[in-house]
């Protein structure tokens, strides 16, 4: 690890005055060497500073369980040398800096708004900026979205296509522009708690959990093993639950309407069982800084492994019903393949880059709370298609039912929550957890009163939207709705 960053542990804080301040050349080059020696970029981001603007990157070292922090000093001009051209995981962070920042990476390859359409006041799109389009004869453009049939969130797909194959797949999000990171870091403390529930409404633990680590590294604030063992029961409950409904999606996408049927009840049961630890089937208003407010009491408890035991039993029959099935096989195997070397350089995370042979999860690698104690090994495939994506969800469903199971009747004892404290001033720290559909990254930094002076949102839809238009190469247009699910990317995460 370089000399230039700050070695942190996962859901720390260190004094940011320890953090030593490189100029941007220096800065660009320290962040892409880490780059090179294994590291992923997990949260880029800006803060004003009474000496001016501090650019600092946080890159995970997977393989040593450290997260390298270095910072850079922006110059009046506000620009510098863009890490997209060497180091494509970037591109969306830079761009974001762009758009909401008011920073320049000079020489991005693909320079526009993260969240299209928005641009700040007086900024433009480059005047060379063109939408991707492909010539020759008989190419053609399909354009869907961005409003859509149904509930689903706005998002604009822009195909280029010979006939019936995909040439190149360009996806335009953040219609809303909802403001969250602003409300995280000015909103009073219960509007905080409230919007790092709703970035994505589908990852409320694992979103609320990021931000209570971050409080809670800023703070200094010891949280009890209980509490954190609460935490890793929800997380695992959300994993169950999205798990089940992705795969009874996906089953709806081919056609098979007995597997679809029945993954869809037995996602409803697992949030069911959320609903009866919290009082809300998707996690609302259990995790809070400094623990979590509900306690699972021994008639929950019991009653919970009754149900996994059923619920183990259902999912297996549903489970042998879709992979039983030829036909769904058929259109599984070998579709939308995401390459390992591809979802590498595109930092993908998550089942989608388990998926691919990427063999990175925060429990194992970053383990944080009770995942300290409580080891969860890697399930992977290396095809890369929308089968291992499949079959990911479903060894993980495994996987997350052996954890409750083996935990649930011997959780630690004692309380529930301690005061979150005063955030201490001067400091910045990050958390990382494990959601169902991948690593969640939460940073933040206080200024000379403990006043919040920056807050940054990763969602796992970040770094996994570009793979799923790499995945969509070479491959039929009619095959892209199976494709999309099988990734099941965030838009609200996306647009924070």
């Amino acid at each position: 690890m370089s000399g230039s960053c700050k070695a942190m542990a996962n859901g720390t804080a260190v004094v940011v005055g320890d953090v030593s301040v490189q100029p941007m050349p220096a800065f660009r080059s320290s962040v892409l060497e880490e780059g090179a020696r294994g590291g992923r970029l997990v949260s880029l981001f800006p803060m004003e500073g009474p000496d001016g603007t501090l650019l600092f990157a946080f890159v995970a070292q997977d393989a040593m369980g450290t997260v390298a922090l270095f910072a850079g000093a922006l110059g009046s001009e506000r620009t510098y040398p863009a890490l997209t051209a060497q180091w494509p995981q970037a591109q969306a962070f830079e761009r974001d800096l762009w758009e909401n920042g008011g920073i320049t990476p000079e020489g991005h390859p693909w320079l526009k708004p993260l969240c299209f359409p928005s641009l700040r006041s007086g900024q433009t799109i480059p005047a060379d900026y063109r939408y991707f389009a492909a010539e020759g004869e008989e190419v053609h453009e399909v354009a869907v979205g961005p409003v859509h049939a149904g509930i689903i969130e706005p998002g604009h797909f822009r195909f280029q296509c010979h006939g019936e194959e995909v040439l190149h797949l360009e996806i335009q999000l953040g219609f809303q522009h909802r403001g969250a990171e602003g409300l995280l870091r000015n909103a009073p403390a219960p509007r905080r708690l409230t919007t790092a529930e709703s970035i994505a409404g589908d990852s409320v633990v694992a979103h609320t959990t990021a931000f209570a680590l971050v409080e809670e590294a800023l703070a200094g604030a010891p949280v009890p093993a209980r509490a954190h063992a609460l935490r890793a029961v929800a997380l695992e409950l959300e994993r169950l639950a999205n798990h089940a409904g992705d795969l009874g999606a996906l089953a709806g996408d081919v056609g098979y309407l007995p597997a679809a049927s029945f993954f869809g009840r037995l996602r409803g049961d697992f949030l069911n069982l959320t609903q009866g630890l919290c009082g809300n089937r998707f996690g609302r208003g259990l995790v809070i800084p400094g623990g979590v407010r509900f306690d699972a009491d021994p008639g929950w408890i019991d009653g919970t492994l009754k149900a996994l035991t059923v619920l183990r039993r259902d999912m297996e029959d549903t489970a042998g019903l879709l992979f039983g099935s030829a036909s769904v096989q058929n259109r599984f195997e070998g579709t939308g393949i995401l390459y390992k070397d591809t979802a590498e350089l595109l930092g993908v995370v998550g089942p989608a880059a388990r998926a691919s042979g990427c063999g990175r999860d925060v429990r194992q690698d970053h383990p944080a709370g009770y995942y300290r104690f409580a080891q969860v090994p890697p399930q992977m495939l290396a095809s890369g298609d929308v089968y291992a994506r499949a079959m990911v969800r479903w060894l993980e469903i495994q996987q997350s039912l052996r954890f409750l199971e083996d935990n649930l009747p011997s959780l630690p004892s004692g309380f529930l929550r301690v005061e979150a404290g005063t955030r201490q001033p001067g400091r910045i720290a990050v958390a990382l957890v494990e959601g169902w559909r991948g690593e969640t990254v939460h940073a933040a930094a206080t200024d000379a009163s403990g006043d919040l002076a920056a807050y940054k949102v990763t969602d796992p839809s970040i770094h996994n939207w570009m793979g799923l238009a790499m995945a969509m190469r070479g491959g039929a247009i009619s095959d892209f709705p199976l494709c999309n699910k099988s990734f099941n990317l965030s838009y609200a995460g996306h647009d924070r």
